[in-house]
């Protein structure tokens, strides 16, 4: 299995993300003829080799057309999809705001206040009218929605009222559509990263000082289970936009796992922090036998032997309402030959309370047996596919080079009791729209 490790011992930001995978040996000449299927126009990219502390490694500028004298130095910016922050010319003040009604005056009214803005849905729409992989769509649209969400929630905004300024949006995409190519054309399968280093202090922005971590990375570290390490260092290590990236893509963090290495890259950092400003990823192949599965589950176990088939259907769809992964019956015999049926719930860790309760209040049984199950899992979501009929969900699976589909039924129903059609043709309707066009908007 193809696997990358981050190493994100000075922190993790878009342009380093870019630059270290760009370092792994990605034929420059492909990843920007795959990145023009973007569609996307008003700038340009410099990738240049650049050693610092001895070590050689990748770097990356987004150079807009449009402030032509302007280098983004996105890295230790809080706000980075909507900042401009000129560091080369001395400037350390960060732009916080990512709605309209935010104040840009100190450093966009000379000439960025005539670009228009960008909502979530706008970059959405850029991205799956684009000539892109679907692979690359899905991961980009994700993190997009992963840094939006924890803008919205700090900004106090629904997440469609996010507004992303032109200038800011295109450097942000490069850095986001720019690293998901990369880890498609590397074929990666599985992406693994360390704890994240952040520094400490505060950045000043449009609102006054604020603290490091920035509100945007607090509220995406919440819950996520991201151990995070605090440095002696007064400067911003983790931006949205990278640990945005970083969150989505890895599948775990901590140690890196048994692999044999096969490549390093190391995507340099533009400020100076007193240490190598760097991160470095790691490329190679887990060993089969240190595989770890992905997921794990509980399962829950109980024996009915004097309950009408009927209740059990109905205990059956009312375990699949309540989140339950998977419901079955298995037939058995039990003592005396009495035939019965083994109730099997497939659960997510924590929720096993929760389910047991309906077991209980549905069903005879007195008892559940709870154990816990590792598995591998395939990367799964919903997508919509557009018909003539109407929107279809159809949930999409792959791993690395293997990927799967299926239009959910009830969708598939609906249409078939709508218009007449024989359900089959309409798996097939879909099915055919799907491979033909790809998908429109993953469903939340």
């Amino acid at each position: 299995m193809k696997v990358l490790y981050f190493d994100c011992f000075s922190g993790i930001s878009g342009d380093m993300t870019l630059g270290a995978l760009l370092d792994l040996g990605i034929d420059k000449t492909a990843f920007l003829t795959e990145l023009k299927k973007l569609k996307v126009d008003g700038y340009s990219i410099e990738i240049n080799k650049k050693v610092k502390n001895g070590i050689s490694g990748t770097d990356v500028h987004v150079i807009l057309d449009k402030a032509g004298h302007y280098e983004r130095d996105e890295e230790h910016q809080y706000g980075e999809i909507h900042h401009t922050d000129h560091h080369h010319h001395g400037e350390h003040e960060h732009n916080h705001g990512h709605n309209h009604e935010h104040n840009h005056e100190h450093n966009h009214e000379h000439n960025h206040n005539h670009h228009s803005e960008r909502n979530l849905e706008d970059i959405e729409l850029i991205i799956n009218k684009s000539e892109l992989r679907p692979r690359v769509k899905s991961m980009s649209i994700k993190i997009f929605r992963e840094i939006a969400r924890a803008e919205a929630k700090v900004h106090g905004k629904d997440i469609n009222e996010v507004h992303f300024h032109e200038v800011g949006a295109v450097d942000s995409i490069v850095d986001i559509v720019g690293s998901c190519i990369c880890l498609d054309m590397l074929g990666i399968e599985r992406i693994f990263a360390s704890e994240l280093h952040e520094g400490k202090g505060f950045v000043k922005c449009a609102h006054g000082l604020l603290p490091i971590p920035v509100p945007a990375v607090m509220e995406m570290l919440c819950s996520s289970k991201i151990p995070l390490i605090t440095e002696d260092i007064p400067f911003e290590l983790v931006t949205p936009t990278g640990l945005g990236i970083i969150k989505i893509i890895s599948s775990g963090f901590g140690k890196m796992p048994p692999m044999s290495i096969e490549k390093t890259g190391y995507g340099m950092g533009k400020r100076e922090t007193g240490r190598f400003n760097a991160l470095r990823v790691v490329m190679g192949s887990l060993y089969q036998q240190d595989m770890i599965p992905n997921d794990e589950i509980s399962i829950l176990e109980t024996n009915i032997d004097n309950m009408s088939p009927e209740i059990m259907g109905y205990t059956m769809e009312k375990l699949l309402d309540s989140g339950a992964l998977d419901v079955y019956y298995t037939p058995i015999y039990m003592k005396k030959g009495r035939p019965s049926a083994m109730l099997t719930v497939l659960v997510k860790c924590g929720e096993e309370k929760k389910i047991s309760d309906i077991i209980f209040s549905e069903t005879s049984t007195l008892g559940i047996r709870i154990s816990h199950s590792q598995r591998f899992c395939m990367d799964r979501e919903l997508v919509k596919v557009n018909t003539q009929y109407g929107d279809v969900r159809v949930k999409v699976a792959n791993l690395g080079d293997i990927m799967k589909f299926a239009p959910e039924y009830e969708d598939c129903r609906s249409i078939a009791l709508k218009t007449g059609m024989p359900i089959k043709e309409v798996y097939e309707l879909v099915s055919e729209k799907y491979r033909r066009e790809g998908y429109d908007i993953a469903v939340q």
